[in-house]
């Protein structure tokens, strides 16, 4: 197996941003990369926005990182296992509803759905290793890859001049590679390396975050502070 909060934190940001009026008028058809920044009454402060977005996604990969523990260390996985799968779905509805005063709801909504994707198909993944089934496995990482590509085209086509698609790609493949060795050290029992890996997983999520952040405000100067 070898190729990387708080449940209302999403809603938050977005509740941050409607309060400022920084929505963005966006037609339902418009793709994210066409929708057009709205005239803000109260600009947003960059370090609040900032440390929302590494929050969203240290929260992508905290609730992950449960999910590994509790479906991969004992046989049957722990009694925990549901809800945390819950709160981790939850979390790909938080990161979606961010972006929505940006890119629009349907790009949001999008980007959950992709979000999602990555969540159900690494939990395939998981499941396949940890029962020693290698075709399912391979199954499974070749489309976990296949949507990781997805996701950085999404970005990509969302705010292209911050987000290069090529940035974009290696950025996803370095997160899954990360989360894989985690999740295979937790297989394996190899439980320090596991948390070693973490350690790499969450290293590299904050420097994805940062690149979301400083993406977006990029891309919309004037509804930030200065």
């Amino acid at each position: 197996m070898r190729r990387h909060g708080t449940r209302a934190l999403g809603s938050t940001l977005l509740a941050l941003l409607l309060s400022t009026g920084a929505v963005p008028v966006v037609a339902q058809d418009a793709s994210p990369a066409a929708s057009a920044p709205a005239t803000s009454t109260a600009p947003l402060d960059r370090a609040t926005f900032h440390d929302a977005m590494r929050k969203l996604w240290e929260d992508h990969i905290t609730w992950t990182r449960l999910f590994i523990v509790e479906a991969a260390t004992v046989k049957d996985a722990l009694p925990g296992l549901k809800a945390t799968t819950e709160r981790l779905l939850q979390n790909q509805v938080d990161i979606g509803d961010a972006v929505k005063p940006f890119y629009g709801d349907a790009a949001g909504a999008q980007l959950t759905s992709l979000l999602k994707t990555h969540i159900t198909t690494a939990a395939d993944l998981v499941t396949a290793a940890k029962a020693g089934d290698k075709a399912a496995a391979k199954k499974a990482d070749d489309a976990w890859y296949a949507n990781a590509d997805e996701i950085a085209a999404f970005l990509n086509s969302a705010n292209p001049a911050n987000w290069p698609l090529a940035d974009a790609k290696a950025m996803m493949k370095e997160h899954l590679e990360l989360t894989e060795d985690e999740a295979t050290a937790q297989i394996d029992g190899d439980f320090g390396k596991s948390v070693a890996d973490y350690d790499k997983v969450h290293d590299q999520i904050l420097e994805m975050a940062d690149m979301l952040s400083d993406g977006i405000i990029a891309q919309f100067p004037d509804r930030f502070a200065s």
